[in-house]
């Protein structure tokens, strides 16, 4: 919780506030963006919850923030931001909150699905806070924990440990290394069930994946995400730290598939057609190009 007494000078006056201990991974501003934003370099509160609805965003930004840098003048149930989590994106989709900060602040997520179809899955790791692995017991706990690559691991060991679920990762992140059950080969797509599709996608990290589960919901990690800016898809190339000519290579394989949402680790989220998706997609690729 937030030192009220280091509150930022951005932060509008009242309840809610950040402080200086803020590192600009953006969990609230994505989360809550009517009440934070990103000021350049940390968050801060722009607009002070003003209904229910307000304040349990606030709140669950709050539970979700993983530098502990939000905080208020008033007392407030924390159960109203941690009961939140996992929170659901979609039909059987859900964010875990409870971000990491030895993950930059990444955003996991839960797929909860009956064991005739695979089990629960967790894409990347996020804090393993009591409250959270209490709430993902209570659905059915983890069959599989799916890594997209090294930067987004966070506690995958404990819940690797508590729920003994099957980890899957690439070899080129040191998955070996980090004792993963299910090690993935080479740069094809590879098919996990029916439902979840490893795609290889080389760029940010060299042993980087994506997911696809459903022909509808897109993990990517860190290799693709929405810019609200510019409004169209996007990637980073600050921090591709394997090559982001091979990047943006293999940013064209997704062009084959169908998929409706982009779920990232960082960045912001988006869903719409199949169709806007690919388009959206190729015009990204088209942008990256003029980077290499």
């Amino acid at each position: 919780m937030a030192n009220i007494q280091q509150r930022l000078p951005e932060n509008v006056p009242g309840d809610f506030c950040v402080d200086a201990t803020c590192i600009d991974y953006d969990t609230c501003s994505q989360l809550a963006p009517a009440i934070f934003r990103d000021h350049g370099e940390q968050c801060s509160v722009y607009h002070q919850p003003e209904t229910e609805a307000d304040t349990r965003l606030a709140m669950m930004s709050l539970v979700a923030c993983p530098t502990g840098s939000i905080g208020t003048t008033e007392k407030h149930d924390a159960h109203i931001g941690i009961d939140a989590f996992p929170y659901q994106v979609d039909e059987n989709v859900y964010f875990c909150g409870f971000t990491s900060e030895s993950s930059f602040g990444a955003w996991s997520y839960l797929i909860v699905r009956p064991e005739s179809e695979g089990g629960n899955v967790l894409i990347d790791s996020p804090r393993f806070a009591t409250q959270l692995v209490k709430r993902i017991e209570n659905l059915g706990g983890v069959r599989q924990m799916l890594l997209t690559h090294r930067d987004d691991i966070a506690d995958h060991e404990l819940f690797s440990e508590r729920f003994d679920c099957e980890r899957v990762m690439h070899e080129q992140d040191g998955a070996a290394r980090l004792g993963i059950e299910r090690i993935i080969a080479g740069e094809e797509a590879i098919r996990l069930d029916d439902d979840l599709l490893v795609i290889p996608t080389p760029g940010h990290t060299r042993g980087h994946v994506v997911f696809l589960y459903g022909d509808k919901f897109l993990f990517t990690g860190d290799h693709l995400a929405w810019s609200p800016s510019r409004e169209t898809l996007t990637a980073f190339p600050s921090v591709a730290w394997y090559s982001w000519v091979r990047q943006t290579e293999s940013m064209a394989k997704l062009a084959q598939y169908d998929y409706e949402w982009v779920l990232p680790g960082h960045g912001s989220l988006h869903h719409d057609t199949a169709q806007n998706m690919r388009y959206h997609l190729q015009s990204c690729i088209a942008w990256m190009k003029t980077f290499s």
